[in-house]
C-alpha cells in the first residue's frame, strides 16, 4: 500500500518552502523546510486512484516490469494529479506515464501527448495508439519552444527529455520552451521534470555525451522563466550512481540517479 505522506518541520533547517520525498527502508516521507509542523495526507480517493492506475490491466507487461524502478505511485502523488486535471506529457514515447495519467484524470480530464515536430515522423504512431486506446488522450504536434494547447493546463510533465532539448540537433531554444510551458499553464499550475543527474558543475555540457544534466543548472533555467521551485522527490534517486556513465550503459541503464523537480506558476 502507498504510505501516508507526512509533512513535518525540522528546526535545524533554515530554508523554507522546499519539499523532499526521501526513500528509506521503503518508506516515503515528505520533509519540509518550513518552521511550522503540520500533518498532511493525500485524500484517500486520490491515493486509490493512483493505485488503480498502476493496477490497470491495459498496461503492457514490459511497462509493469519497470514499476519497481520508476515508483509510479510516488510519482503520481508527488505531482498530486487529480480527477479532471489537464496534463501535457511532453514527448511521451511508448506512453508509460501517459497511460497512468489517463487513468487518474478520468473521463472529465484530458491528457495531451505532445510530440515535437522534429521527431513526429517516428513518434506519432505510438501517440496515435495511445489516443486509440484511451478516450481522454489526444495527440498534439508543435515546436517545443512555441508549444500551445487548446485550454490552460494543470500540469506539464517531462520525463528524461529535458536534457535532450539542449542537444543542438533538436534546434530548441530552451529558454523560450520554458516560457511556452509557463504560458500554457493556468495560474498555480505545475511543471514537473524528471531527468538524469549530472555531476556537480557540469551544467548542460554532458547532454550529448552522457545524456545527463546537472539538476541545479536545470532548476536555474526553469526559475528564470518565472517558475517557483516547489519541491523535489528522491523516489528515483540512486546514490550508487557516480554520474560518470552514459545513461544507456548497461552498468547503469534504468538505475541512474534521477532528480524529480516540481515547479509552480505563481497564482
Amino acid at each position: 500500500m502507498f504510505k501516508t505522506l507526512l509533512l513535518a518541520a525540522a528546526a535545524s533547517v533554515t530554508l523554507s518552502g522546499c519539499l523532499i520525498i526521501a526513500a528509506d527502508g521503503g518508506e516515503r516521507t515528505v520533509v519540509t523546510t518550513s518552521s511550522s509542523a503540520a500533518a498532511y495526507s493525500a485524500p484517500a480517493p486520490t491515493t486509490a486512484w493512483y493505485q488503480a492506475a498502476v493496477a490497470d490491466t491495459r498496461r503492457p507487461a514490459e511497462e509493469v516490469a519497470r514499476d519497481a524502478l520508476r515508483h509510479p505511485v510516488e510519482m503520481l502523488a508527488f505531482i498530486d494529479l487529480a480527477r479532471g486535471n489537464r496534463i501535457a506529457d511532453i514527448r511521451p514515447g511508448a506512453g508509460y506515464f501517459t497511460r497512468l495519467f489517463s487513468s487518474v484524470v478520468g473521463p472529465t480530464g484530458q491528457v495531451y501527448a505532445f510530440v515535437p515536430n522534429r521527431t513526429a515522423v517516428r513518434e506519432n504512431g505510438a501517440a496515435d495508439a495511445l489516443v486509440a486506446s484511451y478516450g481522454n488522450v489526444s495527440r498534439v504536434n508543435g515546436d517545443l519552444d512555441t508549444m500551445t494547447f487548446d485550454q490552460p493546463l494543470d500540469v506539464v510533465f517531462m520525463s528524461q527529455e529535458y536534457h535532450d532539448f539542449h542537444i543542438p540537433g533538436f534546434g530548441v531554444d530552451v529558454a523560450k520552451m520554458n516560457r511556452a510551458v509557463y504560458a500554457a499553464l493556468k495560474p498555480g499550475g505545475q511543471f514537473v521534470v524528471i531527468d538524469h543527474q549530472g555531476a556537480a558543475g557540469t551544467g548542460n555540457s554532458q547532454v550529448s555525451t552522457l545524456h545527463r544534466i546537472e539538476g541545479d543548472f536545470l532548476r536555474r533555467e526553469i526559475e528564470a522563466a518565472g517558475f517557483i521551485f516547489e519541491g523535489e522527490s528522491r523516489a528515483v534517486a540512486n546514490a550508487a550512481d557516480d554520474h560518470s556513465l552514459n545513461v544507456f550503459d548497461d552498468a547503469i541503464r534504468g538505475r541512474t540517479d534521477q532528480f524529480v523537480y516540481r515547479f509552480r506558476k505563481p497564482d
